[in-house]
């Protein structure tokens, strides 16, 4: 089972909306609708982490796993440079449940399938959040999201993560030169699987490396493929990995 330990930061000050619009994958735009999923890349183009922006009156809170934290905090203040901006950690407790945002909570982005998230104390609602994360093929961090990860193998485009009219941002010209790509070769996709095995297994066909196992629940998983390679009955561990594509 994945922990959704999260932190909540606060961005402040007359420059908040123009700084994160250079940094980060998605249109800061999007917060006069709601949550706005996005990422913030290495120069490279891999990922750093990825979070949520919640429009907060003036300010703009980011929701990130609590491992995230500090590091995304530390990145943040080294691009500030000038920008009228503050990054500050606040005590808000994220909450989350299915079906329809209650009262001052917000739907989640990436998928309907979902439900929402709250950050005014709202009454935590229990689900079982693997269950609809593989669902939904909706990767964490930590688990199939990591620094060498590409968000678009990794889905951002469908999960409402990523927008390619917004202009520049860090680790955009990688990401844009992805997407005019014929097709991604690699990337994660919903598999299903018979038996079960470790999260990171190993998946191979006749003896040769596919991709990796992650995340498991009800006979499907997420896992990352070679799309070339992914076809008919493959190997992971004591299970049997099917993708249909």
């Amino acid at each position: 089972m994945s922990d959704h330990a999260r932190k909540v930061l606060n961005v402040s000050g007359p420059d908040a909306r123009t700084f994160l619009q250079g940094l980060v994958t998605n249109d800061v735009a999007r917060l006069d609708e709601g949550l706005v999923y996005a990422a913030l890349l290495t120069p490279q183009g891999k990922l750093r982490c990825d979070f949520f922006l919640v429009p907060d009156g003036e300010n703009i809170l980011i929701d990130v796993a609590a491992d995230q934290a500090a590091s995304l905090m530390q990145v943040l203040t080294l691009y500030k440079l000038r920008s009228d901006v503050a990054i500050t950690e606040t005590d808000r407790q994220v909450s989350r449940g299915t079906g329809p945002a209650p009262t001052g909570a917000f739907a989640d982005p990436r998928d309907p399938r979902m439900g929402w998230r709250g950050y005014d104390g709202q009454p935590d609602q229990p689900a079982d959040w693997d269950a609809l994360r593989v669902a939904c093929a909706l990767p964490e961090m930590g688990v199939e999201l990591g620094p060498d990860t590409f968000i678009l193998e990794a889905g951002f485009e469908r999960l409402n993560g990523v927008d390619f009219k917004k202009g520049c941002y860090v680790g955009q010209e990688v990401t844009a030169r992805m997407k005019h790509k014929t097709e991604l070769r690699k990337g994660l996709a919903q598999v299903q699987v018979t038996g079960e095995a470790p999260v990171g297994s190993d998946i191979t066909k006749d003896g040769k490396p596919v991709g990796t196992l992650f995340t498991q629940s009800g006979g499907q998983a997420i896992a990352y493929l070679r799309f070339d390679r992914a076809t008919g009955e493959m190997s992971a561990g004591d299970a049997t990995v099917r993708y249909d594509g």
